[in-house]
């Protein structure tokens, strides 16, 4: 009789996991680097108030948010057209060690203001500064709305992170541009409102934050909007592929005054398959709808090669996925105009924060707005472990 030798039960279960760990490496989609949300925890919020002063500067108009983990330090763009000051950005500290924000929590370290190609601050009224992304580089992204009556282009650019001076200059294609008859292009104040890059540095991702002309309507009560969410290559400095994100339809329950706009405000890269978070901002009258979505390109259909997506057969464009992860409605907050986003410092136990931040409009009735959340992430491969009972997992 043939006696097998009994393997001890740590033995097997190494052997079963590492079976687990190679069959996943086999098939594309089923990376580790591709990440879930499970679950979102609201931990807190802090506001500045309108008219505060840092530097010489007003601080407000705060568009966007972009967390630089090396030095635990966030960069907040500012989207004043040079009005109050030159377009800069701010440096913050935001202490997240207890898991909890509080307005003591929250302090304005230093501004920048950003240089053109002669190393001058921009002139007033031809930038709407928006997104910020940082890089490893010691540089930032930075892209502008423009200005379509103006006919001022809209721009993404890298900055070096001390100085502000430009640096690079991404390129953008034709169809985006202002038209004097509007008749393609962006939209006033609809353009690239979000800036993010992918954790391994190889791409950078903007939005158009409503339709281009040639797409379709802008976001009006009741009826949503198709942006694109333009892939540029960091390494080759070019476009690469364009993708449909379809906005959800906000119908407000009560608006007196009839005033209402909406879109996608800003995009953050959880991973390096593309995944993402993003959130969509609605004024509708007497508030402001914001929804937190997770959302994935891996079947989205590229649209680079198209002017305009109304020439072709809709059902022949895959749109990015989303999926609803908070309406930030239920929270106990009075909510601002939340405009950017980012993945924070990680929290006490491990597991990453997010960060919203509100753009104040400059408005007395305004404030910015400082919003922390506590995200549980996992890969696929930890889910399916952790479902099979693996210890450990």
């Amino acid at each position: 009789m043939l006696h097998l030798p009994k393997f001890r039960k740590p033995f097997l279960i190494l052997i079963f996991t590492i079976s687990l760990i190679f069959i996943s490496f086999l098939f594309n989609n089923f990376a580790s680097a591709s990440l879930i949300i499970n679950s979102i925890e609201f931990i807190g919020q802090a506001t500045l108030p309108t008219g505060l002063t840092f530097q010489k500067t007003e601080i407000g108009g705060l568009s966007g948010i972009t967390y630089d983990a090396k030095n635990n330090l966030y960069y907040a763009i500012s989207d004043d057209r040079g009005q109050k000051a030159p377009p800069r950005f701010y440096t913050l500290t935001i202490d997240l060690s207890k898991s909890k924000l509080t307005n003591n929590n929250v302090i304005p370290v230093s501004v920048t203001n950003l240089l053109n190609t002669n190393n001058q601050p921009f002139l007033p009224n031809t930038t709407d500064t928006e997104g910020i992304a940082i890089t490893n580089q010691d540089t930032i992204f930075v892209s502008s709305e423009g200005d379509v009556d103006r006919l001022i282009n809209p721009f993404i650019k890298e900055f070096a992170l001390a100085s502000g001076q430009t640096m690079n200059t991404l390129p953008i294609p034709d169809k985006f541009l202002p038209d004097s008859q509007k008749q393609k292009g962006i939209r006033n104040n609809l353009a690239f409102e979000s800036l993010t890059i992918t954790p391994n540095q190889k791409l950078l991702f903007t939005a158009t934050e409503n339709a281009l002309i040639q797409d379709g309507t802008a976001a009006q009560s009741g009826v949503g909007t198709s942006c694109r969410i333009l892939q540029y290559n960091l390494l080759t400095k070019q476009l690469e592929q364009e993708f449909l994100y379809q906005t959800e339809p906000v119908t407000p329950l009560f608006n007196p005054i009839g005033k209402f706009a909406g879109g996608l405000p800003d995009l953050v890269a959880i991973d390096n398959a593309g995944n993402f978070l993003g959130i969509e901002r609605s004024f509708t009258g007497l508030g402001f709808t914001v929804f937190l979505f997770q959302v994935s390109l891996n079947n989205a259909t590229d649209i680079h090669s198209l002017d305009s997506i109304t020439k072709i057969d809709p059902d022949k464009i895959q749109p990015a996925e989303k999926k609803l992860l908070l309406d930030l409605r239920t929270l106990d907050v009075s909510l601002d105009n939340i405009e950017g986003l980012t993945l924070g410092e990680k929290l006490p136990d491990g597991q990453p924060s997010l960060i919203l931040i509100s753009d104040n409009n400059f408005n007395g009735l305004q404030q910015t707005q400082i919003l922390a959340f506590k995200l549980k992430i996992e890969s696929p491969l930890t889910k399916l472990l952790r479902r099979l009972r693996i210890p450990n997992f």
